[in-house]
């Protein structure tokens, strides 16, 4: 079983930086893409960033510019360093990921964790 545990988030200033973090634990052999998502009050859950196991990134249209994602492997943490934050950016973040078990079945995704509160206000 993997656990997937999300922290970083608080309360910033429109402009200010965070920078989330997400550790995943437990029967692991390999993680494959690592993605952030957000859920706002009132919304559902889309997708703002994901890198895969060799560095490679995507991100919403939305965060762009202003939202980066990376990963290290040897501590199966993935990161999500965003600045230039806006009020829309106010949401409860999560991580997910697909892997690779010990004994080689692959997951294309996790459970999903808790979460991070990001709030964005003045």
């Amino acid at each position: 079983q993997v656990q997937l545990v999300e922290s970083g988030g608080g309360l910033v200033q429109p402009g200010g930086s965070l920078r989330l973090s997400c550790a995943a634990s437990g029967n692991i052999f390999s993680i494959n893409t690592m993605r952030w998502y957000r859920q706002a009050p009132g919304k559902a859950r889309e997708l703002v960033a994901g890198v895969s196991s060799g560095g490679t990134t995507n991100y919403a249209d939305s965060v762009k510019g202003r939202f980066t994602i990376s990963r290290d492997n040897a501590k199966n943490t993935v990161y999500l360093q965003m600045n230039s934050l806006k009020p829309e950016d106010t949401a409860v973040y999560y991580c997910n990921a697909g892997f690779t078990s010990d004994s080689g079945t692959y997951y294309s995704s996790v459970a999903w964790g808790q979460g991070t509160l990001v709030t964005v206000s003045s």
